[in-house]
């Protein structure tokens, strides 16, 4: 186990009020909180090292180049991937999903192509596929998900063909918290002859990855989620798919040569980083894997475990409270309803006690709507929680049924 005490503070904010009371932060899921490593890196790195990438032979240019292209060299480590032409810097796992929706797939989608998705995708992982499809007269066939929040598995079988082209499913689900089993959903794909992107968003905070066991075609994440900064994230692609793809965004770095007549572009993972990119956000990144590094995914994995028992234990001793989603195999986030009670009034009633949770549908409206119910709160764990958070979020609901009645 982690040492949380230690832990809590690493992260500044967690020292702070809201509404004249100890912030409780449970939201980790949308966003998470950022250590001082993090921020102090980036800090560092404005004071000293300022400077644009790969352009200019002076110092700092040069300086500020080696730490960009060395978190590169981190998150390749991070996901197990073979070479670090396979990673490739983005604003975030939105934005990977529609680079390879725009340059892997439309360009060879036909009519009457296939391409699945299951019911638990985040809006991010769903909306680029129906626009695709839509676009080439092709269908978005969509894998059912289980009372228990997970993925049918036999009906997601028959749903490859011999018109299936590609697969996008989420390794984690962000309502449900459910871990899927993308190995072996990878592995029934490739048999079909499809590629497969597989969403890490809510995965790369809590579980190790390595995409080569996997044997995705490409993973996504988001910095912003893994206590890095917000605008960055990445895409892993196999060297030989992301070779094959055009340039989604065309300007500066990404060309290798330009004349009035046309421009040649250069080898991944450049030609998928157009303009000036987010430096301080992949040095940042950098800075938050070195840090989980130090801590230990064994250890984090534990302490998170252990969480989402107590969470489970005492949301469960919530008058008229359910959970939804119970999978075999789940991550410490806990979405549930409370009978009788909106999910937005809950949220306020609890931001009152200085409580953070989200309420809605989580930007996964369709999956909400599955399980009949308009809204959920969700309480999302991460490495700095504690059994007393815990225990003071069960405390504010039961306060919180009894005053909404």
């Amino acid at each position: 186990m982690i040492d949380v005490a230690r832990v809590r503070e690493d992260f500044p904010i967690l020292g702070r009020t809201v509404h004249g009371r100890p912030l409780v932060y449970l939201d980790s899921a949308a966003t998470s909180q950022k250590p001082r490593a993090v921020i102090d890196t980036i800090a560092r790195f404005y004071t000293d090292d300022c400077a644009a990438v790969h352009r200019g032979l002076h110092q700092l240019t040069e300086r500020a180049t080696a730490e960009f292209e060395g978190a590169r060299q981190k998150v390749r480590r991070f996901l197990g991937a073979r070479e670090d032409r396979e990673i490739v810097f983005v604003r975030g796992t939105t934005e990977a999903i529609n680079l390879v929706a725009r340059s892997f797939v439309a360009p060879s989608l036909a009519a009457d192509d296939e391409v699945v998705v299951t019911a638990m995708e985040h809006h991010a992982n769903l909306v680029p596929w129906q626009v695709v499809c839509a676009e080439r007269g092709a269908a978005l066939r969509v894998a059912p998900v289980t009372e228990r929040g997970e993925i049918e598995s036999d009906a997601f079988e028959r749903l490859l063909g011999p018109r299936t082209r590609f697969v996008a499913v989420t390794h984690v689900s962000n309502v449900l918290g459910s871990v899927n089993p993308v190995g072996r959903l990878v592995e029934r794909v490739h048999r079909h002859g499809a590629r497969v992107l597989v969403d890490g968003a809510q995965a790369a905070p809590h579980l190790p990855v390595d995409v080569a066991a996997l044997g995705c075609d490409f993973y996504a994440f988001s910095g912003h989620k893994l206590y890095a900064p917000f605008g960055i994230g990445v895409l892993y692609g196999k060297a030989t798919l992301l070779d094959a793809m055009p340039p989604w965004q065309l300007g500066g770095e990404m060309v290798a040569s330009v004349s009035f007549e046309r421009a040649t572009f250069r080898e991944s993972p450049h030609r998928f980083e157009a303009g000036t990119p987010n430096v301080e956000g992949v040095i940042g990144l950098g800075a938050a894997i070195d840090y989980l590094g130090r801590l230990g995914l064994e250890a984090i994995g534990a302490h998170e475990r252990d969480l989402l028992a107590h969470a489970t234990r005492v949301l469960a001793d919530v008058p008229r409270l359910r959970l939804v989603g119970a999978a075999a195999e789940k991550i410490g986030i806990l979405s549930f309803v409370v009978d009788g009670v909106h999910a937005h009034d809950l949220g306020t009633v609890l931001d009152r006690e200085g409580i953070a949770i989200r309420t809605g549908h989580l930007c996964a409206q369709p999956l909400v709507e599955r399980f009949g119910v308009p809204a959920v709160g969700r309480a999302s764990l991460a490495l700095y929680n504690t059994h007393e958070e815990i225990d003071a979020l069960g405390r504010a609901l039961r306060r919180a049924v009894e005053l909404l009645g």
